[in-house]
């Protein structure tokens, strides 16, 4: 079978062998997966990447213990947890300690004809969903991830920084509960996939606000964005960080301490909510996808995601 391989800033396809299937595990036939800044990252040496990367995915499971999953199509959580340590016990197998993760740390990605995953990992996806939809869950479920994490007031005036495809994921997802979302961006065909959707945006060309809302989500993926961040919020006011910048992030922790800003570090999230927002038609993904190439041509797809002002690229199986 092929499969994409990442190593020395190069985007390869090889011929390998199908991968093995554990007990407990599924294999399974990838049909989709996207494309995203980690893999780019990856791709530039992030980790010290080498490998077969993909963590956005949908696939049909051609062989499992479990019979109902057979022929189904599936999403699945990154994080492959060792089920018995103090974390995971609590349920918190994200963080751990023994964690492999999908694509990105000593677990083979999505990128490649045949994948395997614990069959506890698997979500079976509605057939109402269409499957360049479905590619979305995973970081649809990153942006719901914040809903889990605090208790957003009804109403509430919420600042998202960023018009990146979190960015933009994370204020629809904002804006399909009763959230007045304001998105600032720097891209105005960007900024008008959320606004489509209902969501207050601006161009951040000019100055941001400063101290304007009890809650700031950042997500512009670059260095400076904390520091934005942390001078649009009030006083005991909450910043979610979503950008993984590479690399040290200087800022001036003074404003965070003598205004007693939270800030809260935010990564995966349930896939179950992810699914349900698809379902309800109130995220608008579909304008987010740029391309569509099939696997093998993964390394001009690996160029047009990274070409400036793209959103979305997927791979088809």
């Amino acid at each position: 079978m092929i499969a994409v391989h990442l190593e020395n800033r190069r985007v390869e396809i090889r011929n390998v062998r199908r991968p093995q299937r554990p007990e407990g595990f599924a294999w399974i036939r990838l049909l989709c997966g996207g494309i995203c800044n980690t893999d780019l990252a990856l791709q530039r040496g992030y980790y010290g990447f080498s490998g077969t990367p993909g963590h956005e995915f949908v696939g049909e499971v051609v062989a499992a213990d479990n019979a109902n999953l057979l022929g189904r199509r599936v999403v699945g959580e990154i994080n492959l947890a060792c089920r018995k340590c103090e974390w995971c016990r609590k349920g918190l197998g994200g963080h751990c300690p023994s964690r492999t993760v999908l694509g990105i740390v000593r677990h083979p990605g999505a990128f490649r004809e045949f994948l395997t995953l614990p069959e506890v990992n698997l979500h079976v996806v509605p057939d109402s969903i269409p499957t360049e939809m479905a590619v979305f869950v995973e970081p649809l479920a990153a942006a719901c991830e914040i809903l889990d994490q605090a208790n957003l007031p009804e109403n509430a005036d919420v600042a998202v920084l960023g018009d990146g495809k979190l960015g933009l994921l994370i204020a629809q997802v904002l804006n399909a509960r009763p959230l007045s979302v304001h998105l600032y961006g720097r891209h105005n065909e960007k900024l008008q996939i959320a606004g489509r959707a209902g969501v207050q945006t601006r161009l951040a060309r000019e100055k941001l606000p400063s101290a304007t809302y009890d809650w700031v989500v950042e997500a512009t993926g670059s260095q400076d964005g904390l520091r934005q961040a942390i001078q649009m919020t009030r006083p005991r006011g909450t910043v979610f960080m979503k950008s993984t910048v590479h690399g040290a992030v200087r800022i001036d922790t003074a404003p965070v301490i003598v205004n007693e800003i939270t800030l809260v570090g935010s990564r995966c999230g349930r896939f179950e909510p992810a699914i349900n927002l698809l379902l309800s038609g109130k995220v608008n993904v579909i304008d987010m996808i740029a391309d569509v190439m099939p696997l093998s041509q993964a390394r001009p797809a690996f160029a047009r995601a990274a070409e400036r002002g793209v959103l979305k690229v997927l791979l088809s199986g």
